[in-house]
């Protein structure tokens, strides 16, 4: 971290220093939290019910590890998923107002992107650690007493905001339309394959949500002070980055959950040793956030952007090879790692995008917009991969189900790459970087 040079408009100071490693800290509580449940995901579905098809909605946070019923993590994971809503905008945000735009801020997000991953590691191996020795609850008590750190330690630590500036209404009714909107349609998303998709709750769950985002686009454009400014859409930079938010959850975002099940269900491996594989890919996608960094300084955000996917569509394409029944580690190693490379590259350079060219003012905004895409992203994108690789499995058990699994999963990784194919076409639309106007040379008479 102290590599790292801060700059806010033009001066340093060593505080700024000190806001970046909370920020830091703050993004690797919010990835560990994500990852430290994914292996524990097949002990939670058969100690509380969960299905195959609904395992999907497990989330974590302190309730969520005193809970004895599905219905009550559910619960949990909304409330924990509220309070990642609001830290995950907040800390780019802070990020792309007290950094200055260009190699300072890229820098900044290389490092919280780094830590990021860094999450994902520390998740994984506490993750089967604390599954194997303790059982699943265990998972969901870890983040509680470092995210109460954090919250004290920001008071302190992040600057004020500066006196006299123009505070925004909170847009009540926009937060409520949109926020009713996807999660009707994820609840239809998850429920048609267990109801059935004719099935009265889905159909009357896809209508309503329709309606919510239709109501939600007429309240923003009434609104005096809208969630979602829709003059903002015309920075391309920024429409861009928050579609590849959306991409990149919807389909590298999914790869951790059918690693899962390839893992644990189908290869049977325990939820220590699935942590101790799920290394692997976290230490290439802390790579691939510093030469996401690197490569944006020197080539530009659209070129940057565009290999990460790229990288990434090769390596999940690969990953695929070792989604089978009779497959070994090591059939999956190298899209592994050249997967998370490519995850870890796109990550930094996609953030990047979506803060360009927006002003200060509207910094919050701006990635508030590109982190409700990443969340909506990854619900939607995985209830459909799983509902695919999920088809034809009904009835089947032992090695017929466990061969099923591996099918459906490649299948579904499959996807997850042709899905990433678009994430590169969308960064090519990026603006091209204008270069610097050359002064001729005086002619000698």
């Amino acid at each position: 971290m102290s590599a790292v040079r801060i700059h806010l408009r033009g001066t340093a100071t060593p505080r700024l220093g000190l806001s970046l490693t909370l920020l830091a800290l703050a993004q690797l509580i919010f990835s560990l939290d994500l990852n430290i449940v994914y292996v524990a995901l097949p002990e939670i579905g058969r100690a509380l019910g969960f299905s195959q098809q609904t395992q999907q909605w497990v989330v974590s946070s302190l309730a969520g590890g005193l809970a004895g019923a599905p219905a009550v993590v559910i619960v949990a994971r909304a409330v924990q998923g509220v309070g990642g809503a609001l830290l995950l905008p907040s800390t780019l945000s802070l990020i792309g107002t007290l950094f200055e735009e260009g190699p300072a801020r890229n820098r900044a997000l290389a490092a919280w992107g780094g830590a990021g991953a860094a999450g994902l590691t520390v998740g994984a191996l506490l993750g089967g650690l604390l599954t194997q020795a303790f059982g699943w609850s265990a998972v969901f008590f870890v983040n509680v007493p470092l995210a109460g750190l954090v919250a004290v330690a920001a008071l302190v630590v992040v600057p004020r905001d500066p006196r006299g500036r123009r505070s925004r209404r909170f847009d009540i009714p926009g937060a409520v339309t949109v926020t009713s909107g996807a999660t009707l349609l994820v609840f239809a998303l998850v429920q048609g394959p267990e109801l059935g998709w004719s099935a009265p709750v889905v159909v009357g769950a896809g209508g309503f949500a329709a309606a919510l985002f239709g109501t939600f686009v007429t309240i923003e454009a009434r609104s005096a002070d809208p969630l979602v400014p829709f003059r903002l859409f015309r920075n391309r930079s920024l429409v861009v980055g928050v579609l590849a938010t959306a991409i990149y959850m919807a389909t590298f975002g999914t790869l951790p959950y059918f690693l899962t099940v390839l893992f644990q269900s189908v290869h049977r491996y325990s939820a220590l040793r699935t942590g101790l594989v799920f290394l692997m890919p976290s230490i290439a996608i802390a790579t691939g956030t510093q030469l996401g960094e690197r490569l944006t300084t020197r080539l530009g955000t659209r070129v940057t952007l565009a290999l990460g996917f790229g990288i990434g569509v090769i390596g999940t394409a690969v990953l695929a090879l070792g989604f089978s029944a009779s497959a070994t580690l090591p059939a999956a190693v190298p899209g592994l790692i050249l997967s998370g490379i490519g995850q870890g590259t796109t990550w930094t350079a996609m953030w990047i995008a979506a803060a360009v060219s927006v002003s200060r003012d509207e910094q919050g905004v701006a990635n508030g917009m590109a982190s409700t895409a990443l969340n909506l992203g990854n619900a939607i994108g995985l209830a459909v991969l799983v509902a695919i690789a999920g088809a034809g499995l009904s009835g089947r058990t032992g090695a017929a189900l466990r061969t099923g699994l591996a099918d459906g999963s490649r299948t579904a990784v499959l996807l997850a790459a042709a899905g990433i194919v678009l994430g590169s076409l969308v960064s090519l639309t990026l603006p091209r970087p204008v270069a610097p106007a050359r002064v001729a040379a005086p002619t000698v008479p």
